[in-house]
């Protein structure tokens, strides 16, 4: 009698390091895909910032409540709201960001 185990899917690697690995094989890949990922990294950062702004002025009414080191939650909250942002399109900033650092680079190479 065999038994066999049942078969357990890997697991997204890009989705359990965020954006760094998705960064780290872009790095690997082109220069142009490594500008692009540098360009998304950018534009999470600002939308992160804007986000952390919003979220100020909430206190207990918000979805992690006011309890101690809420703070520091909130932080990786936002942190994945603007990831995800950014991934559905986010404000345009991204691609303004790559265009203006491929004009750099091609200005630099000549």
């Amino acid at each position: 009698m065999t038994t066999t185990l049942p078969s357990i899917p890997a697991p997204n690697l890009d989705a359990l390091m965020g954006g760094g690995l998705a960064a780290a094989r872009a790095k690997a890949s082109s220069p142009d895909a490594r500008l692009h990922a540098q360009a998304q990294n950018f534009e999470v950062a600002f939308v992160n910032s804007m986000f952390q702004h919003m979220f100020t002025g909430i206190g207990a009414q918000g979805p992690l409540g006011n309890s101690t080191g809420v703070s520091a939650w909130r932080s990786f909250l936002t942190d994945e709201y603007a990831k995800n942002f950014v991934k559905a399109g986010g404000v345009g900033i991204a691609d303004q960001v790559y265009k203006s650092l491929l004009a750099h680079q091609e200005a630099r190479a000549k």
